[in-house]
């Protein structure tokens, strides 16, 4: 049989609970601290910039938070998301591999960063917040959280990476459509933002500059909130609806993963798929080997150091224990946008750590050229950013085939590339180019870590 075969589950089957991996680690992650004492923060330093709940949830060790109605309602329009079997990949790449695909591009913004975003909007309502500022890359989270904002009626503000900002005018025009107002970042609307362009005026952005403009925006009002779409704790416990279903969905498949794959920028969607799976082993189930892709131009996991690191370029945020590769290092401007920060959320550095995770990088040509492969297979155009879980997943088919051996090959391919078809063309004519970053920038941005 070669066609692809999806295994679906009803709307019912929508997980009640998100998971907390922290609850079945071995060992605790090391605190966040205080970027003045050097203590640990509690709620209270948090409370400026987060509603009391998320701010909770962040420092939850229970294993299941419940998921609120109003959210899981919400869900129900593109939850439960597809999984399919890729038949068609495997013949395309004659691999005794069986590989498996978590489809998240369903979503009415294209990507999982839904999952999320409509937990923090229905939270910040509850807590009366009239406004939201964020930072986005790519634009998949910024255009999720204009979609929240526009459900819950929240006033969305969204500094956007200059160079995405440039690149990707659809994800802008997506943001705007739902009533967000989208900004290019460096801007001169915060004084990061002026202290960056005084020093260089055709700065490209990065997602630490982003994050600063929008902490700084959030500070200054009363009725506004600041809102991440990856790293944080709370964030990566919202995707974990995504591996939930996964496993329910692999039992209706009657198979189980022996490689789980993600890509890794700050950590949400990696997370969202592979912590289900990691917390059912640390329990006494099977072991599976979880890969988590980066880009080899922004290598947190791979070359950056585990350290004590603010988590933007100001210096506005507390400081988390992460693989980084310094606040004020600026990645050269690759189209997967959305995997273009200095830091991996600290949940996933701890697992790195504890070796319950491999990580493994890779250049842009290479994961576009697997993002084709899959298009012309199974008929989905991924996001730039999801051709990297793409590239590890086939890597592995291929070791496959080499050995003689049939594993269970499991990615998230957590979003479509529908507003990304520039890089298609330019990869399809030749100038899509691996881009490298500096040594000494990256040198430099590493030795500028705080002493903690």
């Amino acid at each position: 049989m070669s066609e692809s075969i999806k295994y679906n589950l009803d709307e019912s089957q929508i997980p009640k609970f998100w998971y907390n991996l922290v609850a079945d680690l071995p060992t605790p992650p090391p605190p966040v601290l205080h970027p003045g004492t050097h203590q640990p923060v509690g709620p209270a330093d948090l409370e400026p910039l987060f509603p009391m709940s998320l701010i909770m949830q962040e420092v939850s060790t229970e294993r299941e938070v419940e998921i609120p109605e109003p959210v899981r309602e919400i869900y129900r329009q593109w939850r439960v998301t597809p999984l399919y079997r890729a038949r068609r990949l495997e013949k395309a790449l004659d691999t005794p591999a069986r590989i498996y695909y978590k489809y998240e591009g369903v979503s009415p913004a294209g990507s999982h960063k839904p999952n999320t975003a409509v937990a923090q909007a229905f939270y910040n309502k509850q807590a009366g917040v009239k406004r939201i500022a964020t930072e986005t890359g790519a634009g998949q989270w910024g255009s999720s959280l204009a979609f929240a904002g526009a459900v819950f009626g929240i006033e969305i503000e969204v500094f956007m990476v200059r160079v995405s900002y440039n690149q990707k005018p659809y994800r802008r025009a997506m943001m705007e459509t739902y009533g967000a107002r989208c900004v290019p970042s460096p801007s001169r609307e915060t004084l990061s933002g002026r202290a960056i362009l005084d020093q260089n005026p055709d700065h490209p952005g990065s997602l630490g500059i982003a994050i600063s403009e929008a902490v700084e925006v959030a500070a200054q009002r009363d009725d506004t909130k600041y809102a991440l779409g990856s790293v944080l704790n709370h964030v990566l416990l919202h995707q974990t609806v995504i591996g939930q279903e996964s496993i329910a969905q692999m039992e209706v498949a009657d198979d189980y993963p022996d490689i789980v794959v993600g890509c890794t920028g700050g950590g949400s969607n990696f997370a969202g798929i592979a912590f289900p799976f990691i917390g059912a082993q640390l329990r006494g189930g099977k072991n599976v080997r979880v890969i988590a892709v980066e880009p080899a131009a922004c290598p947190s996991l791979t070359r950056g150091r585990y350290a004590y690191d603010f988590g933007d370029t100001a210096h506005l945020t507390p400081l988390t224990m992460m693989h980084t590769l310094g606040s004020t290092f600026t990645p050269p401007g690759f189209h997967a946008g959305g995997l273009r920060y200095h830091g991996m959320a600290p949940l996933v550095s701890h697992l790195r750590q504890l070796g319950l995770i491999e990580a493994r990088a890779y250049h842009q040509t290479k994961c576009f050229e697997a993002g084709v492969a899959f298009a012309r297979a199974e008929g989905i155009i991924p996001a730039p950013e999801a051709n990297h879980a793409v590239r590890g997943a086939i890597d592995e088919a291929i070791r496959c085939r080499e050995e003689g051996v049939s594993r269970s090959i499991l990615l998230n391919l957590c979003g479509h590339g529908h507003l990304d078809m520039q890089a298609y063309a330019d990869y399809a004519a030749g100038r899509l180019v691996d881009q490298e970053y500096d040594e000494s920038e990256l040198a430099m941005a590493l030795s500028g870590l705080p002493t903690v």
